[in-house]
């Protein structure tokens, strides 16, 4: 039969869409090898390949020329993963493969030369697309078995040579489906590495960070160098409430089309990404040359993105967490296609109060002048601090508190309290720090006290109206700590001192 068609899937974003193989076989040159359907340089270059590994797998190659159309036809094509379902396409034109025996496969997967099957990237959404699609088995190379089953309703079969697929194909009961960590198996959470016990004072600090895990808070440190700002952030998302299964396979699926993900399947803990200050806007936020392809912000979705040494970030890169920040997605536009990618990530960011680091250390002295700490502290714009909820002083830690042998609180014990005010958040719909402005008044009402508490608080500070909305989301969050019903002074009065960091050093 000449024309014979097989099924696999494109990436876009961190999804997956479906793709139909056509491959037609006629008469003609041997070399000619056509590829259509918008095929990127990786597409065009697996004919030499496929050629190959046909061959060294024992299958051989026609002596005829062959087209193979990619369809839809209008949207480019890129990756190696296209190499097995071109080759098996080649192989049912040749006759190697009954005609029908592809109907409920979707395959995907790079080739060698010898004919063993490479990894590729987005298993996991390519997994998600063949279930939505009601195609019942995928084939994928080994190394991407864990994480493509993960997805329940799909039979999964890693291979790991050509000759496996073809034998598979023609006796689908040859071969057990791998088995993956979904919610019909369990889904388990792996212990933090890091734990607060080990951070000695600070109890200031813990206590905002508490409020932030709480409720999905952004959080600014700001301390001379060694205050233990580095210390606390890297044990942030050991007190964030545990991953959901839906949680772990929306992050899971941004990792996997990023080509990060190890060969354990779902992530198990969330994210903690903590990027160099040298980093590119690309970088940052997803893009690159070709088809986008996810930035720290997007990695870092459910988890933690860790900033330190803010002010030495480029400012336009800085400028770039805006939208994410507020909308919880980020938008990468080029000419032919607009793609999303989810970026709800709680940002930790950690500064100097100055150049030398030590302003308003009460051992050191500062040596810049105050314009030099103007134009250090200047590189975080007003509207981009307005997005941080949380701003705290981190004082160096005094030797008695070092050297003390009292325990610290351990971090399963401040997650426990986080995860119950969480909860109460869940219910009234999403977590404090996504709460739309519309139901703010609805979730954060106030005596009249509180009223004159926050009037006050605006006017003396300055805060602008987005200031004052995330004011009110914090204090909503120490309530819920507190297991409250309503927003007190005493809540009110503590987000408020959450504010006020600003105006010493930007003010």
């Amino acid at each position: 039969m000449p024309l014979f068609r097989t099924r696999t899937a494109a990436i876009y974003g961190v999804d997956a869409l479906l793709i139909d193989v056509e491959v037609d076989m006629y008469m003609g040159n041997p070399k000619d090898f056509i590829t259509v359907g918008l095929p990127d340089t990786a597409v065009r270059e697996s004919r030499e390949r496929i050629r190959s590994s046909l061959i060294n797998s024992g299958f051989g190659y026609p002596c005829k020329a062959i087209t193979v159309n990619l369809a839809p036809a209008n949207l480019r094509k890129e990756g190696a993963g296209f190499d097995l379902p071109m080759a098996l396409g080649i192989m049912g034109a040749m006759g190697t493969i009954p005609s029908d025996a592809m109907e409920n496969f979707l395959v995907i997967g790079e080739l060698s030369l010898d004919g063993a099957l490479r990894p590729v990237r987005g298993a996991l959404p390519v997994a998600v697309c063949a279930k939505a699609a009601g195609i019942p088995n995928i084939i994928v190379p080994a190394q991407n078995a864990a994480e493509a089953a993960v997805v329940d309703g799909v039979n999964v079969y890693g291979v790991g040579y050509l000759g496996e697929v073809v034998q598979l194909i023609e006796k689908p009961g040859s071969k057990q489906p791998a088995s993956g960590e979904g919610p019909s198996n369990g889904f388990h959470e792996s212990a933090p590495l890091h734990d607060f016990r080990d951070v000695r004072g600070q109890e200031a600090a813990k206590r905002a960070l508490e409020i932030a895990a709480a409720g999905g808070h952004n959080i600014l440190m700001v301390g001379p160098p060694g205050s233990g700002k580095t210390m606390l952030a890297k044990r942030f998302a050991g007190i964030l409430p545990k991953l959901t299964f839906a949680e772990a396979l929306e992050t899971t699926k941004v990792h996997s089309v990023a080509g990060v993900l190890d060969s354990e399947g779902l992530l198990r803990e969330r994210p903690f990404r903590a990027p160099h200050h040298n980093i590119s806007d690309a970088g940052l936020v997803g893009g690159g040359i070709g088809m986008a392809r996810p930035g720290e912000v997007s990695l870092a979705h459910n988890g933690v993105l860790f900033l330190d040494e803010f002010p030495e970030f480029p400012r336009n890169v800085l400028e770039l967490l805006r939208q994410p920040l507020e909308d919880g997605s980020i938008t990468i536009a080029r000419c032919n296609i607009s793609l999303t990618f989810p970026s709800s990530f709680m940002l930790v960011a950690a500064m100097n109060p100055c150049p030398c680091g030590y302003f308003g250390d009460p051992s050191r002295e500062c040596r810049c002048t105050p314009a030099m700490i103007q134009r250090y502290v200047g590189k975080i714009s007003g509207p981009l601090l307005d997005r941080i909820d949380i701003h705290i002083e981190v004082p160096p830690v005094k030797y008695r508190e070092l050297r003390s042998e009292a325990g610290s609180e351990c971090s399963a014990d401040i997650r426990r309290r986080a995860e119950t005010a969480r909860q109460i958040q869940l219910r009234r719909g999403y977590p404090n720090a996504r709460m739309p402005s519309k139901v703010i008044r609805e979730h954060c009402r106030l005596d009249e006290a509180g009223e004159k508490t926050l009037e006050m608080a605006v006017q003396r500070m300055g805060l602008s109206a987005r200031a004052h909305d995330r004011i009110l989301k914090v204090a909503r969050t120490i309530a819920d700590l507190d297991a409250s019903d309503r927003v007190q002074v005493k809540h009110l009065a503590e987000a408020v001192q959450y504010r006020s960091l600003d105006r010493t050093y930007w003010s």
